[in-house]
Order: structure tokens, then sequence, then C-alpha cells
């Protein structure tokens, strides 16, 4: 087991539970807690064991948000976030993770919330879930990718509608915007997150990394940059130990045991 002081890491089976630890604090991040995230996040990609991760936070928030008072200084002296060549947690630097990440939230959801929100591949929330990113509010600007995720996700005009006032929204009109898949009872989060990323880990490793990066090669680079590698990376996946084990248990009426090779 991994040993952090703001991040707690609990591994089942093949899936990685990343859970924000400072609930004295909502689990506000403050520069070791995103120190931590980065450095657990790099863990997760490098053990092979591994294959899909659940982010969630401890206690009754989410997060609160950035602890500003130290962050902010940090940002403006152009400090590294993560720790230099960490694993970028809002997934827009690299080096950026080749594995699942669900996230289940809860209570606040501020500001670098909805961000880690929105670098996730499946989102889960429960319906208490209070999501805000008003930096405009405090004289700044989002800067962890809501400008450029938020827009593309949810449509011009509802991302502005959040983004240009600061407004908060519920867990119906995350859902309806499409920040959210699943809406839950409060304290129901994580238990389906868990069931979900246990549904991802469950099917071959190589397939489900090879889709995410064609989805994300598509939603980022357009179409044609997806389609040029699409036939390479079907062919390839072909080929794998992983592919041979799926036709012998379609074949025999049984589920696949992959290993990701």
């Amino acid at each position: 087991m991994a040993a952090f002081d703001t991040i707690s890491w609990e591994k089942q089976g093949h899936v990685l539970l990343l859970g924000l630890n400072r609930p004295e604090k909502m689990n506000s991040f403050n520069m070791p807690m995103l120190t931590e995230l980065g450095e657990a996040l790099q863990k997760f990609e490098e053990d092979d064991q591994l294959r899909v991760a659940v982010l969630f936070g401890h206690g009754e928030h989410f997060t609160a948000g950035l602890d500003l008072a130290q962050v902010a200084p940090a940002v403006a002296a152009g400090e590294a976030l993560f720790g230099p060549g960490k694993m970028d947690v809002l997934d827009l630097t690299e080096p950026r993770r080749n594995k699942p990440l669900i996230c289940a939230v809860q209570g606040w959801c501020l500001t670098i919330g909805l961000e880690l929100l929105l670098a996730a591949d499946i989102r889960v929330g429960a319906r208490d879930v209070r999501i805000a990113q008003m930096e405009v509010k405090r004289g700044i600007m989002a800067f962890g990718g809501a400008t450029l995720r938020l827009p593309q996700l949810a449509g011009w005009g509802n991302a502005m509608r959040y983004l240009l006032t600061g407004d908060e929204f519920g867990a119906a009109e995350a859902y309806r915007i499409g920040v959210l898949q699943e809406v839950v009872d409060p304290g129901q989060q994580l238990a389906r997150a868990v069931e979900l990323a246990e549904s991802v880990a469950r099917q071959a490793p190589l397939a489900v990394r090879e889709t995410l990066r064609s989805a994300r090669l598509a939603n980022e680079s357009g179409r044609q940059a997806a389609l040029a590698i699409l036939e390479e990376q079907a062919r390839d996946l072909m080929m794998t130990e992983d592919a041979a084990e799926g036709m012998r248990s379609f074949i025999e009426r049984r589920d696949a045991e992959f290993r990701g090779k």
C-alpha cells in the first residue's frame, strides 16, 4: 500500500480506490495534496495489476476546491502543481494517464472538483452534490480544463451559463448537461462507481486502453486523426493473447479471463 498523508490508496483486485483525505478541510487542495494525487496516479499508471481507478472524497464533501491562499502564489510563481514529471491529475499535459478513471462526488464539488470530474471518463454523483466553477467570483479564471472541456461536453450556452456567472448547480442539472452519467442517493456514489469500475476491469485491459485512446484522440484532435490509426489499433489487438482468450470464451460459452497480454 502506498503511503500518503492527504490521499488514501486502496487496491480492490484490479481496481484502485483513491480518496481525497482532508475531510476536516472539506478536502480542499493545498500543494502537498496536489503533489500526492499526482504521485498516486503515477503509481496507478505504473502498476500492471491495476486496470481502473476510482477517485472519491472522504467525509461529507468531494472537495471545496483549491486552498487559494497557498496554491495561488505557487501558480503565480510558475511551480509545477503535481510535482515535476508526475501525472497531471487534470489530464491536460504530459504525462497523461492511459487507464480509465471513474469519479464519485458528493456534497461540495467546487472549482478543481468540477475540473477533476471533467477529466474523468465516467462520473457518478450523489443527489446532494453542489457543483460550481466559481473562479470569476474571485477575480480569476478556471485554469484546470473547465474552459476547454465544459463547452465541448455541455454545449456553449450551458457552459457559459455557469462559467461566466460562477453559479452553483445540482445533480439534476449536472445530469441534464452531461457532467454526470448517473445520479444516486447520498452515500451510494462510491459503491456505484466501484461497481462500474469492476465491470470495466473485467474487460480486456489492452482493448480498454485502446478504446480510450481512440475516443480521446477523436475528441481532442478530430475524427480524421483517430481514423488514421483505427485499423492499425484493431489489427494489433486481434493479435493479442487476450483476443484469443476472448474468442475461446465465446466458443466455450464462459466468461473470459483476460491477462492484459
